[in-house]
C-alpha cells in the first residue's frame, strides 16, 4: 500500500485565525496517522510560482490521505483556514516501486 501526502503551498493572511485552523485540525491529523515532513522551513523556488510557505504532510495510505481531507473533523477546521490563508493542495499516492538508479 502506498503512502499518501498532502503537498501544501501557503499564503497565511491572518496569522490569528489560522493558528485557530492549526489548533482544529490536530484531532482530524492525528485520526488519520498524518505526519509532517516539511512545515514552513526555509525554500528555494528556482522555477514556477510559490507562496510562502510550504508543507508536506504523509498519511499512511493515499485513502487516509483522501479520507483526512473529506472527514467532518477536518472540514470543520477548515472553515478557520478559509477565512486566514490563501493556499493550493495537492493530495497525492506516493510512489512504491523499488527505486531503479
Amino acid at each position: 500500500m502506498n503512502k499518501g501526502y498532502w503537498i501544501v503551498r501557503v499564503d497565511v493572511t491572518d496569522q490569528e485565525k489560522f493558528n485557530a485552523y492549526a489548533s482544529a485540525n490536530v484531532a482530524a491529523l492525528e485520526k488519520y496517522g498524518a505526519r509532517f515532513l516539511v512545515r514552513a522551513g526555509a525554500f528555494e523556488n528556482p522555477e514556477g510560482t510559490s507562496r510562502s510557505r510550504n508543507t508536506v504532510v504523509e498519511f499512511p495510505s493515499y485513502q487516509a490521505a483522501l479520507d483526512c481531507w473529506r472527514s467532518n473533523e477536518y472540514q470543520a477546521a477548515v472553515l478557520h483556514r478559509r477565512q486566514a490563508a490563501i493556499l493550493d493542495l495537492v493530495i497525492i499516492e506516493g510512489y512504491g516501486e523499488q527505486q531503479v538508479a
